[in-house]
């Protein structure tokens, strides 16, 4: 069984029956998922979502895209939420310099706040970085000089050199649809080189749709195309990429309950 470790079922819900996509989701062999919260105000919704699936948890946290309105200036509220049983992640978090949406110093004030409330909790960090590798590097590495905590870099699109310096941290990488992509060569080669140990898998559903699935509404499901060409890349075949990425996660998602099936 594999595991979708990002997706954002609050966003599905609106067009799909998430009844629906949960069940697709299981029948292709994906066992469990983890729904990512990216504003404070929407936290309960996603919330009732992870309460209503036996294999469904998910995180709290604000997205750097919401930093200016919604971005915490300390831990303690996330801190409070996460102690919630269906909380297994603080995130996503980190800093987006693409779109720019929250002033960079917003979005740097509440990733701060996110891994201190990472290191309290034991939770691991969610991490989201575009256009702003540089600023993530040295931040995450101040951070970690404060003291440690668990992390992984979601939906990686970034460079050998961001890689190389949080797999030097002990940090997990995670890939999405992305890698899939034609234009994606350098990804890729970064994939293949990512320590086994240290890889998972995500749809960041409703987006980036893995191929054969492109230009349609992503969903859990999907993410079988991903590990498919993950393990045809590296080598392995399909069962194996599933067991180890599988095992990485409830690794690093300690707090998450394995269900029976992939155990």
């Amino acid at each position: 069984m594999l595991v979708d470790s990002h997706c954002h079922l609050d966003y599905l819900q609106k067009d799909h029956d998430l009844d629906a996509v949960v069940g697709r989701a299981g029948r292709a062999g994906v066992g469990t998922l983890v729904t990512i919260c990216t504003k404070l105000s929407e936290f309960e919704i996603v919330l009732g979502i992870a309460e209503r699936y036996d294999n469904v948890f998910c995180s709290v946290g604000v997205h750097p895209h919401e930093a200016e309105g919604e971005g915490v200036k300390d831990s303690d509220r996330l801190i409070a939420l996460a102690r919630h049983e269906r909380v297994v992640g603080i995130g996503e978090t980190g800093l987006d310099y693409y779109y720019n949406h929250s002033p960079r110093e917003a979005q740097i004030e509440s990733f701060r706040a996110h891994i201190q409330a990472a290191r309290q909790t034991g939770l691991p960090l969610i991490v989201h970085t575009r256009d702003g590798e540089d600023d993530t590097i040295e931040i995450l590495r101040d951070e970690v000089a404060r003291g440690p905590f668990p992390a992984v870099i979601h939906c990686f699109t970034g460079s050998a050199q961001l890689a190389a310096a949080c797999l030097e941290m002990g940090f997990y990488i995670s890939l999405a649809g992305v890698v899939t992509f034609k234009n994606a060569k350098e990804l890729r080669e970064v994939a293949a080189g990512v320590p086994l140990d240290r890889l998972l898998v995500e749809t960041d559903s409703p987006y980036l749709a893995p191929v054969p699935k492109r230009g349609k509404t992503n969903e859990p499901a999907f993410v079988i195309h991903t590990a498919a060409f993950l393990a045809e890349l590296r080598g392995l075949g399909p069962d194996q990429l599933a067991e180890v990425t599988t095992d990485n996660f409830f690794r690093l998602f300690g707090k998450a309950q394995r269900p029976p099936s992939s155990a």
